[in-house]
């Protein structure tokens, strides 16, 4: 059969009102970078545990800037292929095994039965339609084929060393901003930890979730993202009640070399489309 009968339809469709990134902006690649460096680590060793391999058929819903999506086009070589999605593509690398295409997870359709592995990183807990997005998800699978989706809860990440109490205190009032940045746009902050239960739901067996946390300092980098945070989204962090003052000081206790936090907790939950 040929491949591109399993692919999504390419379509044109804005960003989606309220979604709070924008890869068309200069600051979009800091953000991929950052997140490739803290979350490839713990998502590709979950989807190496599903033993995708030479010939299979990969869905990388959201692939951003398509770190994970080449990592499962080298895996599928010289047979598979990888479908890369993302509602503005542009920084998804080329290779020969991978198929980029715009589309939108709520608006556009999947092909059904066509995917041996779906993927998905951090773009479900932004979509207020996020249990349709997953039932799309489920359907594009196989019979016996895997899903995995790498989510964030965002509800723990304290700090655990600050400069000051001041310091401190400031940092945990950017954390709570920024969750109410987020959750104004239509995000759900702790959707990790519902990520399971949803997929369970959605009819999948042999669920696995699996949390992760891990010790943050100037130079880690989910706190590099932070800092790129306050210019990134500088202006919906203003409407969340930070002033420009308070991001110029958060970056400095961010940057400062005595700062400890935890990340927040990642959950990576795999499930299994049934026979």
């Amino acid at each position: 059969m040929n491949p591109a009968s399993h692919a999504p339809a390419a379509t044109v469709t804005s960003p989606r009102q309220g979604y709070v990134f924008d890869n068309a902006t200069a600051r979009a690649s800091e953000q991929h970078r950052c997140n490739a460096a803290w979350l490839d680590p713990i998502t590709t060793a979950r989807l190496a545990g599903t033993g995708v391999t030479d010939g299979w058929r990969c869905l990388d819903v959201g692939a951003g800037g398509g770190s994970i999506a080449t990592w499962l086009a080298e895996r599928v070589a010289p047979t598979g292929e990888v479908v890369a999605t993302d509602i503005d593509p542009v920084h998804i690398p080329a290779h020969p095994h991978l198929r980029v295409l715009r589309h939108d997870m709520v608006r556009d359709a999947l092909p059904e039965e066509a995917f041996d592995l779906v993927h998905s990183r951090l773009v479900l807990r932004h979509l207020p339609e996020r249990h349709t997005a997953l039932a799309k998800m489920t359907r594009a699978l196989r019979p016996d084929g895997w899903l995995q989706l790498d989510e964030f809860d965002i509800d723990y990440g304290p700090v655990l060393l600050a400069p000051s109490r001041a310091a401190g205190e400031l940092y945990e009032r950017f954390l709570a901003a920024k969750a109410r940045m987020f959750a104004d746009a239509g995000a759900d902050g702790a959707w990790g930890r519902r990520a399971a239960a949803a997929m369970r739901e959605a009819g999948l067996v042999d669920i696995d979730p699996v949390p992760y946390a891990v010790p943050w300092h100037a130079d880690s980098p989910g706190v590099r993202l932070l800092v790129h945070l306050t210019h990134h989204l500088r202006d919906r962090l203003v409407a969340a009640g930070m002033t420009d003052a308070e991001l110029a000081e958060v970056r400095r206790v961010m940057r400062h070399p005595e700062f400890r936090a935890s990340s927040c907790v990642v959950y990576s939950v795999q499930g299994r489309r049934p026979r």
